[in-house]
């Protein structure tokens, strides 16, 4: 520290806070948000503290000063012990079998106007059937029959009994089960479907998970002050992991195939996608390529997923960067 400069002795002060959270994050997968929910919120920060570390170790490199070394053990242990935060392979192959897999949060189909383009649910539309999925898993649906997509199968359910939100799973294959959690205080929610493929029963779970009722692109994240943002996230993150608890008491009934979709409103550095991609394979990880990037946020934010169980070949893996909704699509070729 006596060779700094002054500048670079605050650079270095500023590198040791931000490599130290970063190193903290490497504990969120084992640590339930209901035991320290405040811990939790580390989640939404690893990309940025990532990018960060990244940074000052290419700065520490140029300058040719053994302070590299911080951020270069600290990423290190994050590359052999954490998900991936870039991919830079990608597997593309495909089979005449491969079961295609689409999810997207389709944002309710610009219903309300958030997106200052016309015919959005035109578009949506027109995407899903140029990309052709077998299956497709809505998040923040609307059932009003302009938003009805064409698929011969479809589950579609209504979050209040009489309204429009909700989910929705599309399929090219017959569903012969279906059925709902319908969580309580929340307008979230988690669906399943069992499809027939050829002898095969398949179930489709889709999950989205409590959102955060936060915006990204607002001062203070759309909330009046940091207390009250940091109490709202605490109690989601606790949701969060309910749902999640509810969720893996429900699937361990189900010992057949199996595919698990959503919106997680949390990313693959959490205790949520811990617990879940458990006994799994997270498609991106198996054959994606770059960040993953889900979600309209300044940073790569990965917090849509497509999983499927061990014994399954995940041949394909895609993130559009279409602009008709906050998240962008994400689809699987996925085969047994």
């Amino acid at each position: 520290m006596k060779k700094l400069s002054l500048i670079d002795k605050i650079l270095y002060l500023i590198n040791s806070l931000i490599a130290t959270l970063l190193l903290l994050s490497y504990l969120l997968p084992l640590l339930s948000p209901k035991t320290i929910p405040v811990f939790a919120i580390l989640s939404l920060f690893v990309p940025i503290f990532l990018i960060i570390n990244i940074a000052f170790f290419i700065y520490w490199l140029i300058k040719l000063k053994k302070q590299l070394l911080l951020s270069a053990f600290v990423l290190l242990i994050g590359w052999f012990t954490g998900t991936p935060f870039y991919k830079l392979s990608k597997k593309n192959t495909s089979l005449n079998t491969d079961l295609k897999v689409m999810s997207y949060n389709v944002r309710m189909f610009n219903h309300w106007k958030w997106i200052e383009e016309e015919d959005i649910e035109k578009k949506i539309s027109a995407f899903v059937k140029d990309n052709d999925p077998d299956i497709l898993t809505v998040q923040e649906n609307m059932s009003l029959d302009k938003y009805v997509l064409d698929f011969p199968y479809k589950f579609i359910e209504k979050r209040y009994k009489n309204g429009r939100f909700g989910m929705a799973i599309y399929s090219k294959l017959p569903i012969i089960n279906q059925g709902s959690f319908k969580l309580k205080n929340t307008g979230n929610n988690i669906i399943f479907a069992d499809i027939i493929r050829k002898k095969d029963t398949i179930r489709i779970y889709n999950l989205h998970l409590q959102s955060l009722s936060i915006s990204p692109d607002k001062e203070n994240f759309g909330q009046e002050n940091s207390e009250k943002l940091i109490k709202t996230l605490k109690n989601r993150f606790k949701q969060q992991a309910e749902q999640t608890e509810l969720f893996l008491a429900h699937e361990k009934k189900w010992k057949g195939k199996k595919i698990v979709c959503g919106d997680f409103n949390n990313t693959a550095y959490s205790w949520v996608y811990h617990q879940i991609s458990q006994n799994k394979k997270d498609a991106f990880i198996e054959a994606g390529k770059g960040f993953g990037k889900t979600f309209k946020y300044p940073f790569p934010m990965r917090i849509d997923f497509i999983f499927s169980d061990e014994n399954a070949t995940i041949n394909q893996f895609n993130t559009f960067s279409v602009k008709y909704s906050d998240h962008y699509p994400i689809l699987a070729r996925i085969n047994w």
